[in-house]
């Protein structure tokens, strides 16, 4: 499966989330470690619904970049 994720930098840190995954989220100091960091926590978020016997919830948010002139 493939989800969007949305990293935010903020005034210390980077937080990121995963709308098709509401309580997936993630803070690290850099890009990177942030990247990383949410990468682990889908997968414990789906290994655990997987565990429970849930099926995981369908990808569904588009994103794409607009440019403005």
């Amino acid at each position: 499966m493939r989800y969007a994720v949305v990293i935010e930098k903020g005034k210390y840190y980077y937080g990121a989330y995963v709308p098709d995954l509401p309580e997936c989220s993630a803070v690290g100091k850099t890009v990177e470690e942030t990247r990383e960091l949410i990468y682990n926590s889908i997968s414990n978020h789906l290994g655990g619904l997987e565990k429970e016997g849930n099926s995981f919830p369908s990808p569904k948010t588009i994103c794409e970049y607009v440019e403005v002139n």
